[in-house]
Parts: C-alpha cells; structure tokens; sequence
C-alpha cells in the first residue's frame, strides 16, 4: 500500500497543472512582472527580425537547384501555408495567457507540469543551440564580406572565434543592460536588411527572363544524395523534382520561417497583449512569407535553375547577369540578417528561462530583476555564456537540425492545446480564436508531424537522449522545487507567486 500511496503521489504532483488565473496574473504583483515595452509595430520588427536572416539569400537557389526547380516557388507557398496554421494556434494560446513563458505556460496551464518541462526543454534546445550555431554563421559570413571588399584575413579559425566572441559577447550585453536599446537597435537592423533585400528584389527582376520559369515543373529524378529522414525509413527514398521534389523542399524552407514563435515571448511586455500578439505574429509571418517568395521569384528568373550555384547561390546570379557591386550589398544584408535573429534569439531564451525560474522548475534566482536596468540580467547572462561555449567548442553545424526539431515539438502541444483548451476552459476570455476550430489545430498538427518525420534519424535520436536528460533533471530537481509543490511555504508578495 506504502508503494502505491507514493506512485499516487507522484503522479499527481507531475501531472498537477497551473491554474490560468495565475499564468495571467501578470500586473497584480503575483508574480515577477516584466515593463511593457513593445507595441503592434515593434512585435512586426521582432519578427521579422529573427524570420529573415541570411538564408533569404540562399535556400531558394538551393532547394531549386537540387530538390523542386522552378517549382520552388510553389514550394515557398506550400512551407507558408504551414506555418501560418502553427502561428494561428499560437495566436490563440496568446492571447489567452499573455506571459513570456510562450509554449511553455500554455502547455503547464493545459496539460500540467512534467509536459510543460518537456517543452521548456525543447524551448532550451532550439533558442540556445540557434544562438550558437547562428553566431558560427555570422563570423563565417562576415569573414566572407570582408574578403570581397579584398582585404585579405590571416588565421581564419583565429578571426572566425574571435567574431563569434564579438557578436554574442555584444548582443549579450545589450539584451541584459537595456531592453528599450535592443529594441532601438533591432527597429535600425531590420530596416537596413530590408532595405538590401528591397534592392535584391527590385535589381535583380530588372533581369527575370521568363522561360526560366518554365511551367514551375521538372520531370522527376532520382536523388543524388539519399537522405536517412523517419519518412524515408517508411515509404523509402523519394525523389528530386516533380510534384514529390516541390513538396520535399517545403520542409526546408518551412524551417526558415521558424521564429514567428518567439514573439509570443514578447507577450508579457506588450501593451494590450491580446490583441496586439496575435497580429503582430500573423503579420510578421505573412510579411517573410511574401519577401522569401518574391526573392525565390527573383532567384529563379535571373538564372536556369540548372546553373544555379549551390555555394552562393544569388551572388552567383547576379554575378552572371554582370551586376557584381549586388554582392556587397548581399553580404550586408545577410550579416544584418544573422545580427538580428541572434539579438531575437537571446531575448526569446531569456524569456523562457526567466519563467521557468519564476515557477520554480530552475533556480529562482534566474528569476531576478535588476533594479538598475530593469532587465532579467543575470539569466541573460548566463545564456550569453553558454552560447558562446558552445559556438567556441562544440560542433554546433553537426547539430542545427535539433534546433528544427525543438521548434517543431513546441509547435504540436500548441496546435492540441488550442483543440484541449476549446473543452476543457470555454470560459477563458481570448483576445484572438482560431477559425474552423478544430479543423485548422489538426491540420496543423499533420504539417508540423509531415515537417518532423522530414527530419534525419540522428536527429530524432539525440533529440530523444535530451528529453531524456531533462526527465531527470526534473524528478531530480524541479519536481519538488516547483511552486506549486505542496510542501513549499507562502512566499512574500512580489518575490513569486502567492499561495492560496
């Protein structure tokens, strides 16, 4: 009976759920609370600015000339049709619980703690990883712009890791001494990168010829480079080109539109967080998708896709339409891009983190306040450290797919948790609501899984081994350190949240 008392015990404390009351609690001092700070336009900007990044510049010349040719296009359209459900689904969760804790609170309040660990787990995995992997990027790109201006680097490896040093040390510092200077910075990056891929766009349709177009497909053929995908393990390896190569692309470019997500972190700091984070989101996500296709349009059209270069792809084509000063102003663009979406990055980690601390699942002191900058700096900090550990000493390339795959898992608790919370709280008031509900929820539940099935075996498996750590590290620690354990005490007003 002793056992069973303690499997009882232990299953109610790991599936014991947060009261919505107090994940919306935001402004009454029963939690930490964070300054509003962001408005309609400046959720757009955020957006954007984690949304485009360099790969604007590169994976529709990749996916046309190796998987969909001219299709590609169609391949954009497919990936945007996708995404836009998941940010549908996070529309509603946040306009419902407008915190910073995004996925994670929506799934503490829906489906009860261990689950909502679970995605704080895989929030970690995919904004600290992205840090990395996206400041190993930018040094790399950076390097590159400067030796097309001419000038000629020594000790590449030394350079690259000093650059990464650079960018996250700096980004770091601004995110967790100000966030109204962040801010500011990103408003002044995001403008000037879209202002590069205005002159991309314009210039480059000045030399579109349309039979590069063709009708948008190619015959299909065998792929060059099998692919050890979950989806390959099933139905075997597909095909390049043709209607299969246009749907296999749009996995891929799916994973560039990645990011609308971290707006939701922003929710507790927006004035009118219900109204204004659903737009901004939907907005934002719309904005990418018409740019990443009106680029992919101008990719196409400037070069047969058979010709395009894999290693720059729209240098490549601007260069054989004789417009070489078009690569600087690439290069620009694609270091502005990748500037923008580590700064986004940090500041969604930071948010994550800082509500996991808040909750008491990682040490509260991450939960901190300073009362000089009026920023969650210490976790800050910490996440600064830790990504510039693991650009400067891990294989952080060998590893991005991890990052989609944290994205992904994130995206299926929301996409149920909308169907979840339809039946379980009808009574929540939502500032935003999903049309067609349940029907758009389950068919973003089937994209999100076609885009994870998508995904090496290798991927799924460390995928697997992290959660797995992340079990533990919960029945070892925040199991019983969570706010909402029974043993814990009141604490003080202003310190965390009260206990009724």
């Amino acid at each position: 009976m002793g056992e069973l008392h303690e499997r009882g015990v232990l299953l109610s404390t790991i599936f014991r759920r947060l009261p919505p009351s107090e994940a919306t609690g935001l402004r009454t001092g029963a939690r930490h609370s964070l300054a509003e700070l962001y408005r309609p336009a400046d959720l757009v900007v955020l957006g954007l600015g984690v949304m485009i990044g360099a790969g604007i510049f590169s994976i529709a010349g990749r996916q046309a000339a190796t998987t969909a040719g001219p299709g590609v296009v169609l391949s954009f359209m497919i990936a945007g049709i996708a995404c836009l459900l998941a940010c549908l689904c996070y529309a509603e969760l946040s306009s419902t619980m407008p915190t910073s804790g995004s996925a994670y609170t929506f799934t503490y309040v829906i489906f009860g703690e261990v689950w909502a660990w679970v995605i704080g787990c895989a929030l970690i995995l995919e904004l600290q990883l992205a840090a990395a992997v996206v400041a190993k990027a930018w040094a790399e790109l950076a390097i590159g712009a400067i030796t097309n201006f001419g000038i000629r680097l020594p000790q590449h490896d030394l350079v690259a890791s000093l650059l990464v040093l650079l960018i996250l040390g700096l980004l770091t510092a601004v995110v967790a001494l100000s966030a109204r200077i962040g801010l500011r910075a990103l408003w002044v990056m995001v403008t000037a990168k879209l202002l590069a891929i205005g002159a991309v766009i314009v210039v480059g349709a000045l030399h579109v010829e349309a039979a590069n177009f063709g009708d948008l497909y190619v015959d299909p053929q065998p792929l060059t480079t099998p692919s050890t995908t979950v989806l390959s393990l099933f139905v075997g390896q597909g095909q390049a080109f043709g209607w299969f190569g246009i749907f296999a692309a749009a996995p891929a470019i799916a994973f560039a539109y990645v990011g609308f997500d971290i707006v939701a972190t922003a929710a507790e700091e927006t004035v009118n967080a219900p109204q204004a984070v659903p737009k901004g989101m939907i907005r934002s996500l719309v904005i990418a998708t018409i740019i990443y296709i009106a680029v992919a349009v101008v990719m196409v059209g400037m070069v047969p896709y058979t010709s395009i270069s894999l290693d720059a792809p729209l240098s490549g084509a601007f260069r054989v339409a004789g417009v070489d000063w078009m690569v600087h102003i690439i290069d620009i663009g694609a270091v502005l891009g990748l500037t923008t979406v580590i700064l986004v990055m940090i500041v969604g980690q930071t948010r994550v983190l800082f509500s996991m601390a808040r909750d008491g699942l990682i040490p509260r002191g991450l939960a901190t306040i300073s009362r000089k900058y009026h920023t969650p700096s210490r976790v800050t900090l910490l996440i600064g450290l830790v990504a510039i550990l693991l650009a400067e000493f891990v294989p952080v390339f060998t590893l991005q797919q991890l990052v989609v795959m944290g994205t992904l898992f994130a995206f299926l608790f929301v996409a149920a948790g909308v169907i979840v919370m339809r039946r379980r709280m009808p009574h929540l008031e939502r500032g935003f609501r999903v049309p067609l509900s349940p029907l758009l929820p389950a068919l973003s539940l089937f994209a999100t899984l076609w885009l994870m099935v998508n995904l090496e075996v290798l991927t799924w498996l460390w995928f697997g081994l992290w959660m797995a750590f992340g079990l533990i590290a919960y029945l070892v620690y925040g199991r019983t350190h969570s706010l909402l354990a029974p043993q814990r005490e009141p604490v003080a007003s202003g310190r965390g949240r009260h206990r009724r």
